[in-house]
C-alpha cells in the first residue's frame, strides 16, 4: 500500500510565497504521475499541477499558471508545489495525488489512485 503524506501549509499574507512537500512511500512512486489538487470550503476538489514520473511533463491550472511551479525529487521520492503571489483565493485544503498512467492534460479527482490526508494554506488578505 503506498502513502502519501503533505506538509508545508500554514497561515500567509496574500503576496507571500508557501512551499508544500508531498513524501511518498509504501511503494514505489518514482514512476507515477503526480498531482495537486485542492479544495476550498464548500466547493469541489480541484485540479491544481500534475507532474509526469520523469519530471519533464507539468501541466497547471489556468488559475495558478505562472504562480505555481511543481517539481520533484526522485531520488526522495518527494514532490513539491511551489506557490508564489499567494491571493486570498488560493484558500484551500492542497491534496497530494498519484495515478500510475500518465496523460497529457489536467486530471479529474476520480482519475487518482492514492490520495494524501491535505494540508490547509490560508491566505490573508
Amino acid at each position: 500500500q503506498g502513502q502519501l503524506v503533505e506538509s508545508g501549509g500554514g497561515l500567509v499574507q496574500a503576496g507571500d510565497s508557501l512551499r508544500l512537500s508531498c513524501a511518498a512511500s509504501g511503494r514505489t512512486f518514482s514512476t507515477y504521475t503526480m498531482g495537486w489538487f485542492r479544495q476550498a470550503p464548500g466547493k469541489e476538489r480541484e485540479f491544481v499541477a500534475s507532474i509526469s514520473g520523469s519530471g519533464v511533463n507539468t501541466y497547471y491550472a489556468d488559475s495558478v499558471k505562472g504562480r505555481f511551479t511543481i517539481s520533484k525529487d526522485r531520488a526522495k521520492n518527494t514532490v513539491f508545489l511551489q506557490m508564489n503571489s499567494l491571493k486570498p483565493e488560493d484558500t484551500a485544503v492542497y491534496y497530494c495525488a498519484a495515478r500510475a498512467r500518465y496523460d497529457s492534460g489536467s486530471y479529474s479527482p476520480d482519475a487518482m489512485d492514492y490520495w494524501g490526508k491535505g494540508t490547509l494554506v490560508t491566505v490573508s488578505s
